[in-house]
C-alpha cells in the first residue's frame, strides 16, 4: 500500500492547502525575572511541603510500630497511580501522535475546511506542548484516581475465601467482595483510558482532514482504522461491563430486598448475555469499518445495541414485573426472599441469636423479686450523660480540666467483687486556659497533658445525690489502685504539644495544682511517645508542617525535645488501620497501672451477596450521639456485612498504638492482615487485664438491633407480609428529641443464665401506633479475664420475644405514667407527678435519667432516675428520686430500694444497696489514713471556695451559702485529720505557669 493510500492524499477532488500563514516575529522585549522567581518559589514551596508532610509521616509511623503501614499504602497508591498515568497519558499522546503524523498532506477543501484551516493556525504555535500537556494533565487526573483504589486493589491481590457459596451462582463470597470490584474499577478505568484516546484522536484527525463527517467527503484510511480500533476496544468493554454486572445484581438493592429477585433471576440476568453478545458484535462491526471505509455498520450498530439495552435490559424486565410477578408476588419471590433472610441474618451476625419466648407478667406482688436477688444491686442508676456536669462541677477542679460530654460505663474488680462504673479521663482543653495566657509558648510546651481518671459507682448516690466516686481528686485516690495519671493522649489533647527536655532543664509542662507557694506542680516528660525532633532537620521539616517558625526559634524546642500529634484515640487508630470503620465512642480503661482508650474496630462491606443494605449513620444515630459531641454515629455510608474484628489499644501517657485480632475468622481481617502483615496481633496476646474491660461494643449493637427488627421475622412469607416487623423506641426520656433510645449496658441475669452478667441492652416495639413491648435484646459483654480467650458466653444475644397480644408497657407509656402520677410517698410531702411539676418551676431543673428495662420478677422492670439542679449555669444535677415500674404501677423513693419495696408491696425481696443496707456493702470512699483524709479534705476545701468565689461574682447567694456549707465541713474534716488537732485555711491556688510566667 503506497503512502498516498494510507493518508489519503490521493482522493479525487484533492486540492492544494493554502500556504501556511507564516507565525508572527516574536516580541523583542524581554520579560523580567519577577514572575519566573514567583513561580520557581511556589514550586519549591510545594515540593518542600509535600516532602515535609510524607517525611513527618513516616517519622509518627516509625514512632508508633507500623512503619510498614505507611509504606505498603504509600507504594501501592503510587503503584497504581503510575499505572493509571501510563496508561491513560500513553494511550492519549499515542493517538494524538499518530492522528497528527497520519493526517493527510494534502487537505481536502470541503465545507467547513476554512474554519478547519483557522483552527489549525491557532493549534499549531502550541501544538507541540498541547501533545505533550494534554496526556500530562489527563494522566495525573487519572493517577490521582487509580491510587484511590488502593483498598480495592489490596483486597483483591491479598483476597481470602470466605468458605460459603452464594445461593446463586454458586461462587464463594470472596469473588463478590473481593474480584467483583476490582473488575468493574478496571473496567471502568480502561472505559475511561480508551474513551480520552478516542476523543484525543478523533478530534486531531477531525482538525486535519483526516476524518470527515458524513456527507462531506471520504475519511482517510489512518483515521478510519484508529477510530475503528479504538472504537471496537471500547464496545468490548462494554461487553465485559455486561458480564460482570450480572453478579452486582446479587447486591442491588430493590422495593423488597437487597440482592437478585424474580424479575432479576428470569428476565435481566439472561438479558445482559444478549446485550454483552451484542456488545461484541458492534466491535466486529467498527473493526469491519476499516475495510468498508464506511461508518454507516458501526452507526447501526451503536444505535441497536443502545435500542436493545432499553428494550430487553429495561421494558422486557419492567413487564414481566407488571404481568407475571405482581399478580403472585408472595409465591414467585418467596425462594429470593428466603435467601435474602438467611444471607441478611449470617451477614450481620444473627443467625445465632437465642430466642426465647417471654410471657411477661405484668401484676406486682409482694417479694416478687426474691429470684433475682443478685440481679437488682446490678442496676446503673448513675446516667452517664447527666452526670457529665456534675462530674465537672465536682472534679474538673480548674477550667483548663474537662471531661467528655458523655461518660463511659465499665466494670472493676473491688473489694473482690465485680461492680460498674461510671469513667472519664480528666482531660485538658486549652479553651479553659485564662486569655492572658494563651500564646504558642504556653499552648504547646506548658499545657500539654491532662492528669488522672474520675470513677463513679454505677449504682450508688450518696445523701445529696451525687456519685459515689470510686476514684477522685488530684493526685487521684480512692479504690482503683494506682496508675499512671498523665494524660497525653486523649479526646481533647491539643494538636500537638513540644514535651521532653535534657537531665539539665528545668521542668516545663504544668503537671498539676497544689498547694505549694507556686500553685503549681512542673514535669518533664519521660515516655517514649511522640518522635524525637532534637535535629535541625526535623525541626525545619515540623515547622514547614504547622507552618510554624518558633520550631526553629524557640528556645523551648532543644535537643531532648519531643512532638506527640495525632493525638486523639480515633485518629491514631484510624491512622495505622486506615481498613477499619471505627466505634464512635473509644472508652478509658485502668489497665496494669496505665490509663488506656479502647476503640472496637469493624470491617464492613457492601458487597456480601443476598444481604440488606443498611445505612450506618441512620443505625448508629440516637440520643447519646444527638445530646453529645463525644459520642459520634460511623458515617461510612451503606454496608451489608459487618464484624467486630479488632481491639484496639491507645495508651495515654506515650501514644503506644495495639491492634488485637477480636474475630480471627473474619475473611475481611484476615485479608487485611496478608496485605500489612504484623500489623495486628493475635488474639491469644490480649492480657487478662485488658480482657476484663473489653466489651460488646455499642455501635454494633445499634446496628444488629437495626436489622433485627426485620429479620427477626425468618420466614419468607411473614416477611412479605411485614405484620411482625419491629421498631426501636424512641427515648422518652428527652422531651422533644424524636430520636432512637440508646443501648444501655448494665448487669442483669437473663432467662438462661446460671449468673448475672455485664450486658448491653435494648428493647423493640411493634410497628404502628400501639406502644408496648414486643422484645427484649441483651447481649452478654463480659469477656472474661483470661488471657487470649474470650469468655465462653461473650457476644451471645439472647432475644426475649413478647407474644403479639402483649400488653407490657412500652417505655414511652412509662414515662407517661411516671411524668402523670399521683402516687405519693411517705418520705416526701407531694406526690410524684408535683415533686415533678415544683420542681421545674421553682427556679429548679428536672432532668429524666435513663429509662433502663430489666427481664426480673417474670416481667419487665422499667428503673429511672431522677435528677433535680438549680436553674443556673453553673449549677449541676444532683440524683433526687428513683422511679420503679412494673405492669400498671409505680413506685418511688430517693433509694431505688425503697422504690422496689413500694412497688412490690412493701417488700421487693431483694435490696438494690443503694441504702447502704444491700447485698453489695457500701464501698470504702474515704482514704484510709489521716494524711489522705487531710489530703481529700484540703482539696475539697480549696474545691468549695473557688465555687463560693465564683457565685458570689455571680450574685448567686442562695449557691454561695451551700458552697459555704461546704467549706465548713471540709474544714471540719481537715482538723479533725490533723495530728492532735491544729487549724486549716484556704489559700487560692494561682494559675498555673510554666517556670516563670512564658510569654509569646
Amino acid at each position: 500500500m503506497s503512502e498516498s493510500d494510507w493518508s489519503g492524499a490521493a482522493e479525487a477532488g484533492d486540492t492544494p492547502p493554502q500556504r501556511p500563514i507564516p507565525r508572527p516575529a516574536a516580541s523583542s522585549r524581554r520579560r523580567g525575572p519577577l514572575v519566573p522567581t514567583l513561580i520557581a518559589l511556589a514550586v519549591l514551596a510545594a515540593v518542600a511541603t509535600g516532602l515535609a508532610g510524607v517525611w513527618t509521616d513516616l517519622l509518627w509511623f516509625r514512632s508508633v510500630g507500623f512503619s510498614g503501614v505507611f509504606s505498603t499504602t504509600l507504594l501501592t497508591r503510587l503503584g497504581l497511580g503510575a499505572v493509571g498515568f501510563a496508561l491513560v497519558a500513553g494511550l492519549v499522546f499515542a493517538s494524538l501522535l499518530i492522528a497528527y503524523r497520519t493526517r493527510p498532506f494534502y487537505v481536502p477543501r470541503t465545507r467547513g475546511s476554512d474554519s478547519l484551516e483557522q483552527y489549525r493556525e491557532a493549534i499549531e504555535p502550541v501544538r507541540r506542548v498541547a501533545v505533550i500537556a494534554i496526556p500530562v494533565v489527563l494522566g495525573a487526573l487519572a493517577a490521582t484516581a487509580a491510587a484511590g483504589q488502593w483498598r480495592t486493589y489490596l483486597l483483591w491481590a491479598n483476597q481470602v475465601p470466605f468458605g460459603s457459596t452464594d445461593a446463586h451462582f454458586g461462587r464463594d463470597i470472596a469473588f463478590f467482595v473481593f474480584t467483583v470490584p476490582w473488575l468493574q474499577t478496571v473496567i471502568g478505568f480502561l472505559t475511561l483510558a480508551f474513551g480520552a484516546a478516542l476523543v484525543a484522536g478523533a478530534f486531531t484527525q477531525y482538525i486535519y482532514g483526516g476524518l470527515q463527517l458524513p456527507g462531506r467527503g471520504p475519511s482517510t484510511r489512518a483515521a478510519m482504522t484508529q477510530v475503528a480500533v479504538l472504537g471496537a476496544a471500547l464496545a468490548l468493554l462494554r461487553a465485559a461491563s455486561y458480564v460482570v454486572s450480572r453478579y452486582t445484581l446479587a447486591t442491588k438493592e430493590s422495593r423488597l430486598i437487597t440482592g437478585i429477585t424474580y424479575t432479576d433471576a428470569k428476565a435481566v440476568l439472561p438479558t445482559r448475555f444478549i446485550l454483552a453478545i451484542a456488545a461484541v458484535i458492534v466491535a466486529a462491526l467498527f473493526l469491519a469499518a476499516i475495510v468498508t471505509r464506511s461508518w454507516r455498520l458501526p452507526i447501526i450498530g451503536v444505535a441497536l445495541l443502545v435500542i436493545t439495552s432499553v428494550v430487553v435490559g429495561g421494558i422486557y424486565p419492567a413487564i414481566i414485573q407488571s404481568v407475571r410477578v405482581k399478580p403472585s408476588e408472595k409465591s414467585l419471590e418467596a425462594p429470593y426472599i428466603q435467601r435474602n433472610i438467611n444471607a441478611t441474618r449470617t451477614a450481620y451476625g444473627l443467625d445465632k441469636v437465642e430466642t426465647t419466648p417471654y410471657q411477661a407478667r405484668t401484676e406486682a406482688s409482694s417479694g416478687q423479686l426474691r429470684n433475682d436477688a443478685e440481679t437488682i444491686p446490678g442496676i446503673r442508676l448513675v446516667d452517664p450523660i447527666v452526670v457529665a456536669p456534675t462530674f465537672r462541677q465536682l472534679q474538673a477542679l480548674k477550667p483548663y480540666y474537662a471531661f467528655p460530654d458523655a461518660l463511659d460505663v465499665d466494670r472493676y474488680i473491688i473489694d473482690g467483687k465485680e461492680a460498674d462504673i461510671v469513667i472519664a479521663a480528666r482531660e485538658l482543653s486549652l479553651d479553659g486556659v485564662p486569655a492572658s495566657q494563651r500564646n504558642w509558648l504556653n499552648d504547646h510546651t506548658v499545657y500539654t497533658h491532662g492528669f488522672g481518671v474520675v470513677a463513679a459507682y454505677g449504682n450508688k448516690r450518696d445523701s445529696d445525690g451525687q456519685p459515689v466516686f470510686a476514684v477522685r481528686n488530684i493526685p487521684p485516690t480512692g479504690a482503683l489502685g494506682e496508675f499512671e495519671p498523665r494524660i497525653y493522649f486523649g479526646e481533647q489533647s491539643p494538636e500537638y504539644s513540644i514535651v521532653g527536655g535534657t537531665a539539665q532543664e528545668a521542668p516545663r509542662e504544668f503537671d498539676y495544682p497544689d498547694s505549694s507557694p507556686q500553685g503549681q506542680k512542673n514535669n518533664t516528660y519521660a515516655g517514649s511517645g511522640g518522635v524525637q525532633i532534637g535535629s535541625f532537620v526535623r525541626q525545619a521539616a515540623y515547622a514547614v508542617k504547622y507552618r510554624e517558625l518558633n520550631f526553629l526559634l524557640s528556645n523551648a524546642v532543644g535537643s531532648g525535645s519531643r512532638i506527640l500529634d495525632h493525638r486523639r484515640p480515633l485518629e491514631r487508630v484510624q491512622r495505622v488501620a486506615p481498613w477499619l470503620t471505627l466505634d464512635g465512642n473509644p472508652y478509658p480503661a485502668l489497665i496494669d497501672g496505665r490509663v488506656q482508650w479502647i476503640v472496637d474496630g469493624y470491617t464492613t462491606t457492601a458487597n456480601y451477596p443476598y444481604s440488606q443494605l443498611e445505612s450506618l449513620d441512620i443505625a448508629t444515630s440516637d440520643s447519646t450521639t444527638q445530646r453529645a459531641t463525644s459520642v459520634a454515629a460511623i458515617r461510612a455510608g451503606q454496608v451489608n456485612y459487618v464484624r467486630n474484628s479488632v481491639k484496639a489499644t491507645v495508651d495515654a501517657f506515650d501514644g503506644a498504638v495495639k491492634l488485637y485480632a477480636w474475630d480471627e475468622t473474619d475473611p475481611l481481617l484476615r485479608t487485611w492482615s496478608k496485605a500489612y502483615p504484623g500489623s495486628v496481633s493475635p488474639l491469644s496476646e490480649i492480657s487478662g487485664s485488658l480482657m476484663a474491660h473489653l466489651r460488646y461494643p455499642e455501635d454494633l449493637l445499634k446496628i444488629q438491633r437495626m436489622v433485627l427488627s426485620r429479620y427477626h421475622v425468618n420466614d419468607a412469607d411473614s416477611f412479605f407480609g411485614g405484620n411482625d416487623y419491629w421498631r426501636v423506641p424512641q427515648d422518652p426520656a428527652q422531651e422533644g428529641l424524636d430520636v432512637p433510645q440508646p443501648p444501655y449496658y448494665l448487669t442483669l441475669e437473663m432467662p438462661g443464665q446460671e449468673r448475672p452478667a455485664f450486658s448491653l441492652t435494648t428493647t423493640f416495639m411493634p410497628t404502628g401506633d400501639r406502644q408496648v413491648l414486643s422484645g427484649f435484646l441483651a447481649v452478654d459483654s463480659d469477656a472474661g479475664t483470661t488471657t487470649g480467650t474470650k469468655a465462653a458466653g461473650f457476644g451471645t444475644l439472647r432475644l426475649l420475644e413478647l407474644p403479639r397480644d402483649s400488653n407490657v408497657k412500652g417505655p414511652g407509656q412509662v414515662q407517661n405514667d411516671i411524668n402523670s402520677s399521683n402516687l405519693s410517698n411517705p418520705g416526701f410531702a407531694l406526690t410524684l407527678s408535683q415533686f415533678l411539676n415544683n420542681n421545674r418551676q421553682q427556679g429548679s431543673r428536672v432532668t429524666l435519667g435513663n429509662l433502663l428495662t430489666l427481664p426480673v420478677g417474670g416481667g419487665l422492670l422499667y428503673v429511672q432516675p431522677i435528677y433535680v439542679s438549680a436553674n443556673s449555669a453553673s449549677a449541676y444535677p444532683l440524683s433526687r428520686v428513683t422511679v420503679a415500674a412494673f405492669g400498671d404501677k409505680l413506685g418511688w423513693s430517693d433509694t431505688l430500694t425503697g422504690a422496689l419495696d413500694q412497688l412490690f408491696g412493701g417488700n421487693a425481696g431483694a435490696n438494690a444497696g443503694d441504702d447502704g443496707s444491700g447485698t453489695t456493702p457500701p464501698p470504702a470512699t474515704t482514704p484510709e489514713t489521716d494524711a489522705d483524709i487531710l489530703a481529700a479534705a484540703l482539696a475539697d476545701m480549696q474545691t468549695a471556695f473557688e465555687e463560693g468565689q465564683a457565685a458570689l461574682e455571680k450574685g448567686d447567694f442562695a449557691a454561695y451559702g451551700a458552697a459555704q456549707k461546704r467549706l465548713q465541713d471540709a474544714l471540719a474534716k481537715a482538723i479533725a485529720a490533723q495530728p492532735e488537732g491544729g487549724s486549716a485555711t484556704v489559700t487560692p491556688t494561682p494559675s498555673p505557669t510554666a517556670s516563670a510566667t512564658p510569654t509569646g
